[in-house]
């Protein structure tokens, strides 16, 4: 390993929307430090997850894999024992990996089972950790209903609650995630009409400084403990600012109803809307998000959130630039999807608009080689996939190709010119969902695609379904559908093409690279004895024929 690999401190928050920065031009949200961040490197405004839900864009993420490659789909699909992962690519290029917060993976425990693999072992932890090194796990949502906990695993969170005095059953909901009513009871951020209450819990005790001072621990170990050549990767991975939508003082109240960004909606989207699109317009959360009412209570705790997010991302910056490490951390700022917030008459996640699959990623390389493009802002095409390949490179290990399907992303933070994508992609699957029992589709067609270009986007059904396309130049908002238009048919098939493209990828050898195979090319099968279609009469080379030369031993009795 060269020292010239720099540490990586790769930050994801969840369910942060793309455009709610400062710099990425919220009118009434500052958010200096990652201005900051953005000031020292590369924002790419272009950047796109590759499923718009936490667990299968975490597990493309993490193992630089499409969704369809991977097969952990969904949230708490299980992401199969033979993937490789993050950690195991750095770990082979000399760099630690490590986890600090959340993954939301399920581990495959019946393949580990059945491969005899003792989830306590070394190997064991890292399959069911994601392929991180565990310096502190919490998936940060420790929800509790009439069957239980959502999250059976230890809550280390609930824990270091408990030690500072929150002594209730649950204080991570009953004081991180809750407030006070009028009538001194418990508000649950869940219910989000308490969202403009303060949660229930001092404010350096909550979530996001809690989290913030066990990087802090963390780095201070590295530094005191590493060999002074080992760089490494710590994943810092926020649970916010996804919902509860509620915020310790004084966050709670720093924005109102006047900092409210314009809704992005129109009624010709309901009246034309694609069956799928319009089952997400009969759901819950989209009457709740159609509501003025719980957007203007909403929001304005999400941008707190926000807020309170960028404060303590000025703490870590201040720390690396205090303990002389800023010059040799790259700092990667991003989040697995986004948020809609009433846009398109939608909340949550879960579909194809911007608000949704659209994400930030701003990344800093302290190194000279980066100095061409400080400041900078790419409209290249990312896809989330491609950040396994960059770290990679980043280590000074050989990327993978036959394994990571991103590219590295260091060309464009060098300046470089570079051929570069022309569509990138996104999937979902909504199996488990009701829409897919009112839409009364069989599992195997609950499947969505998205392939986005410099102009279009398309979004594909399976299932019969027409698809849906958008004019990105024309409509940026994405509020006209024009997948039905005939004048547009040769647009579609275009994108049809990439599509077909893309999904003639060679996404399952991943045991044996291309070097591998140009290797075997060398001599082929003669190299190790096999004659194959050889009559004898041919110049065969006296190498391929040493081993079956020599006087014969005849069988007695003959």
């Amino acid at each position: 390993m060269r020292r010239s690999a720099p540490n990586i401190l790769f930050i994801m928050y969840d369910q942060l929307r793309f455009d709610y920065l400062s710099c990425a031009g919220h009118k009434t949200l500052e958010t200096p430090n990652f201005d900051r961040v953005a000031a020292r490197g590369v924002r790419f405004d272009r950047a796109y997850c590759q499923s718009p839900v936490c667990g299968s864009s975490r597990m493309s993420t993490y193992t630089g894999r499409y969704v369809s490659s991977h097969g952990a789909a969904f949230n708490n699909f299980p992401l199969k024992v033979g993937e490789h992962t993050m950690g195991d690519h750095l770990r082979a290029a000399g760099m630690d990996c490590w986890l600090i917060g959340k993954t939301h993976m399920k581990a495959d425990a019946a393949g580990m089972e059945r491969l005899g693999l003792a989830p306590d072992s070394v190997i064991g932890t890292r399959i069911g950790e994601c392929g991180f090194d565990v310096w502190i796990r919490d998936d940060g949502l420790w929800a509790e209903g009439p069957k239980g906990f959502y999250d059976q695993k230890r809550s280390p969170y609930n824990e270091y609650l408990k030690s500072k005095g929150y002594t209730d059953h649950n204080p991570w909901h009953d004081h991180a995630n809750a407030g006070i009513d009028d009538g001194g009871d418990i508000a649950s951020g869940f219910l989000m009409m308490h969202a403009d209450k303060p949660a229930n819990v001092r404010e350096e005790d909550s979530e996001t400084p809690w989290l913030t001072d066990r990087t802090i621990d963390f780095i201070d170990a590295q530094k005191a403990d590493q060999p002074p050549n080992k760089p490494w990767c710590a994943h810092v991975s926020y649970i916010k600012p996804h919902w509860p939508y509620i915020v310790p003082a004084p966050y709670h109240n720093m924005y109102a109803k006047d900092d409210i960004q314009p809704v992005v909606r129109s009624q010709s989207e309901r009246d034309t809307a694609h069956p799928i699109y319009d089952a997400y317009l009969a759901g819950k959360l989209s009457g709740a998000f159609s509501r003025d009412e719980v957007r203007e209570t909403v929001i304005p705790a999400y941008m707190g959130l926000i807020k309170q997010c960028d404060d303590h991302l000025g703490r870590l910056l201040d720390h690396l630039d205090a303990t002389g490490q800023s010059d040799n951390t790259v700092i990667v700022l991003t989040s697995d999807h986004g948020d809609y917030m009433g846009d398109h008459w939608m909340g949550e996640k879960d579909f194809f608009h911007d608000p949704s699959v659209r994400v930030p990623l701003i990344i800093a390389d302290p190194r000279p080689i980066a100095d061409a493009t400080r400041g900078t802002v790419s409209q290249a095409l990312v896809e989330q996939i491609d950040l396994a390949a960059t770290f990679v490179e980043m280590a000074g290990g050989e990327v993978a190709d036959h394994i990571l399907e991103g590219r590295s992303l260091l060309p464009l933070l060098r300046g470089d010119t570079v051929d570069w994508r022309e569509f990138a992609i996104s999937e979902y699957d909504f199996s488990t969902s009701g829409k897919a029992t009112q839409l009364g589709l069989a599992p195997r067609n609950c499947r969505l695609f998205m392939v986005v270009t410099e102009r279009w986007k398309l979004i594909h059904a399976e299932g019969g379904f027409r698809p849906m396309l958008f004019d990105l130049e024309g409509d940026p908002q994405e509020l006209t559908d024009l997948g039905n238009s005939e004048e547009h048919s040769d647009i579609i098939d275009e994108l049809y093409a990439h599509l077909h493209q893309w999904s003639r990828r060679m996404a399952q050898r991943t045991t044996v690279s291309d070097a591998q195979i140009l290797a075997r090319r060398k001599g082929g099968s003669a190299q190790v004895g096999v004659l194959i279609g050889v009559y004898g009469d041919e110049e065969i080379p006296d190498e391929h024929l040493t081993a079956y030369r020599g006087k014969a031993t005849p069988i007695e009795g003959r």
